[in-house]
């Protein structure tokens, strides 16, 4: 007799649609709720591509110049946006294209599901034409990835790509998909997925350890809070905002985690790391209990680990389990998602102030201010600074901007002083250190994000490398600003060379082209400025365009960012000049 399972299952068989595998692969992403992809159509996708014809209502496709722009384009869509970010591409050299992408977004937990196409099933292993094993390659960077060869799996695979990018930690997906399969036919049926065996994205919390670490902080004299960007990824910042005004622990933000407490909160310390505030590092190695939120303790934020924090017991809150103990031993590990876990911590701790322990981040902060900060934004002198471009950028905007930088002496300049009052508000490459995608990102977070301004600050060198993706801005109308601050260096490395190899500046002097006029190649409007007095009105004329804009600075070829700790050094040796 035949089980009731299996009479529905045939019931739903003889009712599902015949269609093929590429056709199957569009009902997919339209039921995961995806309306937009981005990618580079070729002859191992041509099926799928010839079927995104066909739902163009339902489904925009935005062709990037090349498949790298197609994966920081949607991670820039899904860091604001929340949602996964889609990208396509080819086989072979459309595959491998990819992989960059994916790597950024492994270290960055950025949601992100990669569909590629590959020669047909029958010639796999054979060095057919555009075969590479994209599939062995990607393993590395991806949280889990697949190969379909028979249309039957899509459905099935599709919809766990897409519950393993989103679920947990969040991280990139590859799913390569033969031709044969998208040209075979299958009886399509949908099902979302909502589990996978031997997967457990969501950690049960023991009260155990929270009931721990509520004991820590009610007896803690000197508390200190590190978040990253679990809170945002965790959407745990109001639960954040109410932990720390109910027991006034200070709080410091890793690069990725800036944003999710507004800058002008009074307990928002500033930023932790190698180019992070004075304070926030140096007393890392004075308080007596460290509190460490949705982040993994990279060592660009610890330092040498030898010397990071030994004084202070660590509570730690993580959604995974890999990261507890991976860097900095945890007397307390608070396993799960931070909202969560936060929720339930926040009943058991004692209201206070600690109004001394607070001083001593408001003195580093004096110290810090005199050195460095008012040098920054209000130079003395005649040449322009990043830091008080970025000052003008916050006027003009009213803080209300998404900031999305590429990687080098601009992104750290651009972390430690833009102003944010939103959440999602920073994108940037952390982890990996892309050079190349912010512009990209910037196209990708505006299309996640249209009723906000998404401001794209970047160096001349890592402009550069993504360049052709002011083709998409071009055809798309995408309004996003581009603020180039240009020094005519790789400067982030110079600022290196400079300091550790006695000016020795071997290939980081860069002979630009004329920006402006390969924006207005592209129909951007463009400006440059060279002189402070230009300067205000100019970043003005830009934020108030509601089209495409593009701004070249030239800025001091040796403006170094400070404070700065050296590679290895403790977060106690942070120099300040």
């Amino acid at each position: 007799m035949e089980t009731l399972k299996a009479q529905q299952k045939k019931k739903t068989a003889k009712t599902a649609m015949k269609i093929t595998g590429a056709e199957a692969i569009i009902h997919c992403l339209l039921a995961e709720g995806v309306d937009l992809i981005y990618g580079y159509p070729g002859g191992a996708i041509m099926p799928v591509y010839d079927e995104l014809y066909k739902f163009q209502d339902k489904l925009t496709h935005i062709l990037t110049r090349h498949e790298q722009g197609a994966t920081h384009a949607a991670q820039g869509y899904a860091r604001v946006s929340g949602k996964v970010g889609v990208a396509m591409a080819t086989s072979g050299p459309g595959a491998t294209n990819l992989v960059t992408g994916l790597a950024d977004a492994q270290i960055d937990s950025t949601p992100m599901v990669c569909i590629t196409g590959q020669v047909p099933r029958h010639l796999l292993g054979s060095d057919a034409f555009q075969e590479t094993d994209i599939v062995g390659i990607s393993t590395p960077v991806t949280k889990w990835n697949y190969q379909i060869t028979k249309a039957s799996e899509i459905p099935e695979i599709i919809a766990k790509a897409f519950y393993i990018a989103k679920s947990g930690r969040p991280g990139p997906v590859l799913i390569d998909i033969t031709k044969n399969a998208q040209f075979d036919e299958l009886a399509f049926t949908y099902e979302k997925c909502t589990g996978v065996r031997s997967y457990t994205p969501f950690p049960k919390p023991e009260m155990s350890a929270i009931k721990a670490a509520a004991e820590l902080i009610n007896q803690a004299k000197r508390p200190y809070i590190v978040w990253g960007q679990g809170i945002i990824l965790g959407e745990a910042e109001e639960e954040l905002k109410a932990l720390i005004e109910k027991t006034g622990i200070p709080a410091a933000w890793t690069i990725m985690g800036e944003s999710a407490i507004p800058t002008s909160h009074p307990l928002n310390v500033g930023m932790v790391g190698m180019h992070g505030n004075y304070g926030p590092n140096v007393l890392t190695n004075e308080c007596d209990l460290l509190l460490a939120i949705g982040m993994r303790f990279d060592d660009r934020v610890t330092g040498s680990l030898d010397t990071y924090a030994k004084q202070a017991k660590v509570v730690h809150f993580e959604i995974d389990p890999a990261e507890i103990d991976k860097n900095v031993k945890a007397d307390v590990a608070v396993l799960g998602d931070a909202k969560e876990t936060l929720q339930l911590l926040l009943p058991l701790v004692n209201t206070n102030s600690h109004e001394a322990w607070h001083n001593e981040f408001k003195a580093k902060d004096k110290i810090e201010f005199d050195t460095v900060i008012k040098n920054d934004i209000h130079p003395q002198k005649d040449g322009l600074t990043m830091g008080e471009v970025i000052e003008e950028i916050n006027i003009a905007s009213k803080n209300k901007a998404v900031i999305v930088t590429d990687v080098g002496q601009h992104q750290m300049i651009a972390c430690r002083y833009a102003k944010f009052e939103q959440t999602k508000s920073n994108i940037t490459s952390g982890g990996l250190g892309t050079m190349g995608f912010a512009l990209p990102a910037a196209i990708g977070a505006k299309m996640g994000a249209m009723d906000r301004e998404v401001v794209a600050i970047i160096g001349d060198g890592g402009y550069q490398m993504t360049i052709q993706e002011l083709g998409v801005i071009f055809q798309h109308q995408v309004p996003v600003k581009i603020v180039v601050l240009n020094n005519d260096h790789l400067g982030m490395v110079r600022q290196w060379q400079e300091l550790f190899f006695e000016r020795r500046y071997a290939s980081t002097v860069m002979v630009n082209p004329d920006f402006v006029k390969i924006a207005e190649g592209y129909h951007i409007e463009a400006n440059r400025v060279s002189e402070r007095k230009d300067l205000k009105q100019a970043v003005q004329k830009m934020i108030a365009s509601d089209k495409p804009y593009f701004l070249e600075v030239k800025v001091e070829k040796e403006d170094n960012v400070f404070p700065m700790i050296p590679s290895g050094a403790s977060v106690s040796d942070i120099l300040l000049k």
